[in-house]
């Protein structure tokens, strides 16, 4: 499981437990400019994600750690039911997709401090 938080116009997403040794990762940090937005994700775990270069992945069971399939993406997924996929652009990974305590807060609250940037904010 992780936590996400928005920090200083950042988004934080932090692998919490064993999660950080099956990720093989604990943060991830990205400004908030980068992020393109964020829904819940209940098919997590049946879509395929490409080839696990870092992590654990146990079909139908566990996504967690770095997967690629013409793009990179972060997993860390455990129940799909509880999972939120985060878009970005102008980073390594194209999308985060983590199992969150409450997916429909997370994604409000992601949603919501994106939309208040300022006008003219954009990717770098």
């Amino acid at each position: 499981m992780t936590e996400v938080e928005i920090v200083n116009g950042h988004l934080r997403v932090v692998v919490e437990g064993f999660d950080k040794v099956l990720a093989l990762r604990s943060t991830l940090e990205v400004p908030l400019t980068h992020v393109r937005g964020a829904s819940q994700d209940p098919d997590a775990l049946r879509e395929r994600h490409g080839l696990r270069l870092g992590g654990t992945s146990l079909p139908g069971v566990i996504a967690a750690g770095t997967f690629f399939d013409g793009q990179w993406w972060f997993l860390d997924v455990h129940h799909p039911e509880e999972a939120v996929k985060i878009d970005l652009d102008h980073e390594h990974y194209a999308a985060l997709v983590v199992e969150v305590a409450d997916p429909v807060a997370t994604v409000r609250a992601i949603n919501v401090a994106i939309r208040g940037l300022p006008s003219g904010s954009s990717p770098d």
